[in-house]
């Protein structure tokens, strides 16, 4: 009997987009535990252990590559066991998602749809071959260097956490290229329902949170939001023009030139992000002193953050925070 298999293509088309700052935390913590210290593992990326554990933080393609880099280095040929230590909590809201699937097929349909919400550099593609479904996580666009340890990694943490999804695993089979996995297994297995835990939300309910918090992430693309991931890095220093070019390897006139040819300033820039924080800090169920907030936005005094919250959203912070908007 022929098994239909729908082809999603992954919402991604290549491997430069911001990712959570957990999927670096994960890679320092692998480290960690065979010796090698965080500030080892970070150095050159701007980062220290403590930002990583900022919710909703998020860090650059470059940053998290800079960790692989290192890992890779101390650690040769580690990409399979790094792997091997995924599971589908390790990925956040995606990992939400999955377990709140009802089959194999739609926790797969899932993960391409959203697979900007994963800490993934070699990225898959389904391929339908007679009854056999093969997943091909691609990694010739990678870096040499480090190619074929994500391609390793990737393919070994998709293997991994498909086959805790159900009870025996997958039945799947996976080989390893310099440049390309393949994860291998019958299709029929896509039909198989994933077991169900009443503490689980509704998968139309895991979806819509993907969908806000990657709606987030796209509405900017490129140069344009690598710059406002540094930026919210750096919003307590204020985040100086200088100190997030040299996060990206540019001097501040050649990213005020790349960003006038994206349409668009470093100071929307960094409006656009303190805006954005503002509200969420303003709306979250623990609400911070206005004059907590303008300091972590990076605000000389609270009296600036008010002016601009004011001319933002019409409204001051106190009043926006008790609900009147």
């Amino acid at each position: 009997m022929a098994h239909e298999v729908r082809v999603v293509e992954p919402a991604a088309r290549d491997w430069e987009f911001p990712r959570a700052a957990a999927g670096t935390a994960h890679l320092v913590s692998y480290a960690a535990a065979r010796g090698v210290a965080a500030p080892v593992v970070l150095a050159g990326t701007g980062l220290r252990e403590a930002d990583l554990v900022v919710p909703g933080r998020e860090v650059t393609a470059a940053q998290e590559l800079l960790v692989v880099r290192t890992l890779q280095r101390l650690l040769p040929g580690s990409g399979e066991r790094v792997g091997a230590t995924y599971r589908a909590s390790s990925f956040g809201v995606l990992g939400y998602a999955l377990l709140a699937s009802r089959t194999v097929r739609e926790a797969m349909e899932v993960t391409l749809r959203f697979i900007d919400l994963s800490y993934a550099f070699a990225l898959p593609r389904a391929e339908l071959s007679g009854e056999r479904v093969r997943l091909v996580v691609d990694g010739s666009g990678l870096p040499g260097d480090v190619r074929a340890f994500l391609v390793a990694r990737d393919t070994t943490a998709i293997h991994v956490v498909a086959d805790s999804l159900v009870p025996g695993g997958l039945g799947a089979v996976h080989t390893l290229g310099p440049e390309v996995g393949v994860l291998d297994l019958a299709a029929a297995e896509l039909d198989r329902p994933l077991p169900r835990d009443p503490s689980t939300a509704g998968a139309q309910l895991a979806e819509d949170m993907c969908r806000d918090v990657v709606a987030r992430r796209r509405e900017r693309t490129g140069i344009a939001r690598d710059v406002q991931v540094l930026v919210t890095q750096r919003l307590p220093e204020g985040a100086p023009m200088a100190a997030v070019a040299g996060g990206l390897g540019l001097t501040e006139r050649s990213l005020r030139r790349r960003l006038a040819a994206a349409g668009v300033g470093y100071r929307a820039l960094v409006e656009e992000v303190r805006e954005s924080l503002a509200r969420s800090l303003l709306e979250s169920r623990a609400t911070l002193p206005v004059a907590d907030v303008a300091r972590r936005l990076g605000y000389a005094d609270a009296a600036a953050f008010t002016h601009a919250f004011t001319r933002w959203t019409g409204v001051p912070p106190a009043a926006y925070s008790r609900g009147v908007r």
